[in-house]
């Protein structure tokens, strides 16, 4: 990685934070990113951090993106959440064979790719690869992506193919141009509504071969560390985007409390002592969150340089962490809200669109806690997968 590179990006998206907070009601508005901050974040750099060198990426590492994620979603949660998942593009498409990887990056490194990882569809096998249909929902970024992918359960003469987990049917993701999926509007949801995750849906749509990957265990075609184990970095950078949405509510708090009297308190929120105890112990909370996804991303890092074949047995501890983030952000923004004040419940206060945000964050299925217990059936020298 570059250093020079990896603060260029921070430096660029520190520079746009100021218009994408400005904007981030017409984010929420519009449920999508407005046209001209997309190609102000494309330009930044955004979606060119993860790709390789030699695609004309900047080939950041975990550590640096996780910082560039957490400034964006400090902006604006929504916009950090449709930039985490467009930039992930080379981690999945990496897992392609290396010919098509070429080919998806042979016009430029600015790629982005929307889709379903859920296998909600199903692949049935025909001669030169599959005969796909199905619907996908939260499909992030879907109505400004280059190539939309939708998780399948691989069909053979009708019947599902037995997957590398015993007793699981295989999966495999189809990747198509996104002029030829179908976008469904039906993002209209509690919180992160500027992201537009509407389902995706293909009916009797031939996916070529060389167009498919194992999402969850494929391996990368790309002889790269910092896009092995996407899985691990994924929940890194949601995490990041948790860290970032709370210390924005924290900054939101903090602004309003120096001049805010609550009605029958005898002092202004900023004096009280029941406040400053409340916010200090946010503050310190997010604080440890932030530090905890910055020494597993450095972990990582060494890791992959070491030996990238066993970076995947990160994905307990990362996963486990990841629901630990939600945890203590989720809590972190519900003070921020409830030491506002009756004002902060207007659709046009920050904190009440951060409070919505955060919360459907926690409905993702990557942040659950059972993965808390995966985790600990790993310490204990238990087998564990990839769930929970």
């Amino acid at each position: 990685m570059s250093d020079d590179a990896g603060q260029q990006v921070l430096a660029a998206v520190r520079d746009l934070a100021p218009g994408i907070s400005g904007r981030a009601a017409e984010t929420e508005e519009g449920r999508r990113l407005p046209a001209d901050l997309l190609a102000d974040l494309t330009a930044a750099g955004c979606f060119r951090m993860f790709v390789p060198r030699s695609h004309g990426g900047y080939d950041l590492d975990p550590l640096a993106g996780i910082a560039v994620l957490e400034e964006l979603a400090r902006a604006d949660p929504a916009t950090g959440w449709t930039v985490m998942l467009g930039s992930e593009a080379p981690h999945l498409l990496a897992l392609l064979d290396r010919e098509q990887f070429d080919k998806v990056y042979a016009n430029g490194p600015d790629v982005i790719v929307a889709g379903g990882f859920n296998p909600q569809g199903q692949a049935q096998v025909v001669d030169g690869g599959y005969q796909v249909d199905g619907r996908w929902a939260f499909a992030s970024g879907c109505e400004h992506a280059d190539w939309i992918f939708g998780n399948c359960v691989v069909l053979e003469n009708g019947v599902p193919r037995p997957g590398p987990v015993e007793g699981m049917p295989e999966t495999r993701a189809m990747l198509f141009p996104a002029n030829q999926v179908q976008v469904v509007d039906t993002w209209r949801v509690l919180g992160l509504r500027g992201t537009g995750s509407h389902d995706i849906t293909l009916t009797s749509a031939f996916c070529p071969d060389a167009y498919t990957f194992d999402i969850f265990t494929g391996r990368p075609s790309v002889p790269e560390a910092n896009l092995v184990a996407p899985l691990v970095q994924f929940v890194l950078h949601l995490g990041a985007v948790a860290v970032g949405t709370a210390q924005g509510a924290l900054d939101e708090l903090t602004k309003l409390a120096l001049g805010k009297q609550r009605l029958y308190a005898r002092t202004s929120l900023a004096d009280s002592a029941v406040f400053q105890l409340h916010l200090g112990r946010a503050e310190t909370s997010v604080r440890a969150a932030r530090a905890l996804l910055r020494d597993l991303a450095s972990e990582f890092i060494a890791g992959a340089a070491a030996d990238p074949g066993a970076v995947a047995g990160f994905n307990p501890a990362a996963s486990a962490a990841l629901s630990w983030v939600t945890e203590v952000t989720s809590a972190a923004v519900d003070m921020c809200y409830r030491s506002g004040g009756g004002g902060v419940a207007r659709d046009s206060a920050p904190l009440q669109r951060r409070f919505r945000d955060i919360h459907t964050f926690s409905q993702h299925a990557a942040a659950a806690e059972g993965f808390l217990a995966t985790y600990g059936s790993a310490l204990l020298g238990r087998p564990v997968g990839i769930g929970y």
